[in-house]
């Protein structure tokens, strides 16, 4: 791969920048910018680590590897652009960015980097879909002048081959993946008026959007209140409502308010970080959702998953993980889910371990792309380092391996 040459600066003087869909929109980034953080404090302690925002205030109480925040929506663009030409190393990423209607705007600041001579990292990336004409152009002019391009998912490589992006893709693992779980504790349980003493099934819905334009939202939430109703009456279960963006709130309701037996419904209403979302998963027996981290949290935790596949990513997360991976959320599909939902509860011991096992490749597959991209750093800089830089990297191999230990659903 080419890079492009400045002087070496010593480890303790580079300076890092993040760029992805950062500032506290949706916990699934929130939890990809903490390993993505955690993985260059392990690899330069010294470094000063510049994230750019698209929330700045809530970046900088959240986040506390980060040494710099700038904001980059809907400010002058001077100082974001000075601030990307006192780079060293502009990572993009990780995350799903490259899409229809933005794309074009994380890759015009990659673009910036490169005309100010800037090394850039794709830090394992999503894309799709990319229909629009502007966006697809970005994508095949910039990723080709990127000095590594590591993408999440087979999706991804397969939507970026399409596009007519001629270079090498690796393809990896959500950074997520290495997430490290913090305690949802009793008195959170309280607070929530969850119960303690009865089974717990997590749900997550989302607006249909971009990804999934042709879905019906009235369908969808009756068809979700069918499953609900489903899992309280076959598993004698309380059904938690998780929302992983703000908007998931009004969803969650649409899916109570149809449901048979809403007193069996539930909806955390306070805010919670990412490790704490992955830590609530050890209160739960099973998990039925769209949103791809909360699907990919449950996975982490050992619990019966069935993922939604509203769109590509989830359908891949779905294969990789050996889930059932059904075809859609419609609501002629309803005999056909529920079915599904009953056989994964009835056969999940049997599946226990190849999940497990599968998602330990995974998070096998995040750790290269934190590897790799030290290698990279390592280029920039001569492999300058200092006294806790090695045993720093070997604790990022281990990043999150709490989460191995988090209990298995009693079945």
């Amino acid at each position: 791969m080419t890079i492009n040459r400045r002087p070496s600066p010593a480890a303790s003087d580079l300076r890092i920048g993040l760029l992805g869909s950062y500032g506290g929109r949706n916990i699934g980034d929130e939890a990809i910018l903490l390993c993505v953080l955690s993985c260059l404090r392990a690899h330069r302690p010294g470094a000063r680590l510049v994230v750019f925002s698209r929330n700045a205030e809530h970046t900088r109480s959240h986040q506390r590897e980060a040494d710099e925040v700038v904001d980059w929506e809907g400010v002058p663009q001077k100082p974001v652009l000075d601030a990307v030409a006192g780079l060293n190393l502009l990572v993009l990423g990780g995350g799903g960015i490259l899409y229809d209607g933005e794309a074009r705007r994380y890759l015009r600041l990659v673009r910036a980097a490169h005309e100010r001579g800037v090394p850039t990292f794709a830090y394992a990336i999503g894309a799709g879909p990319l229909r629009e004409a502007d966006d697809r152009e970005s994508v095949r002019c910039v990723l080709p002048e990127m000095t590594d391009v590591v993408v999440r998912d087979e999706e991804s490589r397969l939507v970026l081959e399409e596009v007519g992006v001629e270079r090498e893709l690796a393809v990896s693992a959500d950074p997520a993946l290495l997430l490290t779980p913090e305690p949802f504790t009793e008195q959170m349980m309280r607070q929530e008026g969850l119960p303690t003493d009865a089974r717990l099934v997590g749900m997550s819905v989302r607006e249909p959007g971009r990804a999934a334009e042709k879905l019906d939202e009235d369908d969808y939430h009756a068809l979700l209140a069918d499953v609900a109703d489903f899992l309280a009456r076959r598993l004698e279960a309380h059904v938690v409502f998780v929302p992983m963006e703000r908007e998931d709130v009004r969803h969650a309701h649409g899916v109570l308010s149809r449901m048979s037996d809403p007193d069996l419904g539930r909806i955390l209403h306070n805010s919670y970080s990412p490790g704490e979302v992955l830590g609530f998963m050890s209160h739960l027996d099973m998990v039925v959702g769209m949103r791809l981290h909360f699907v990919m949290f449950a996975a982490l935790s050992g619990l019966p998953v069935l993922p939604l596949p509203y769109s590509g990513k989830v359908f891949d997360f779905a294969r990789r993980t050996g889930a059932p991976a059904l075809v859609g959320v419609a609501r002629e599909q309803a005999g056909l889910l529920l079915a599904e939902v009953d056989r994964l509860w009835d056969e999940f011991p049997r599946r226990h371990e190849d999940l497990n096992s599968r998602v330990q490749g995974l998070r096998a597959l995040a750790r290269e792309t934190c590897a790799r991209c030290g290698t990279l750093l390592d280029s920039l800089d001569g492999g300058a380092r200092d006294t806790r830089r090695a045993q720093d990297a070997d604790l990022i191999l281990t990043h999150g391996s709490r989460t191995d230990d988090l209990r298995n659903p009693g079945m």
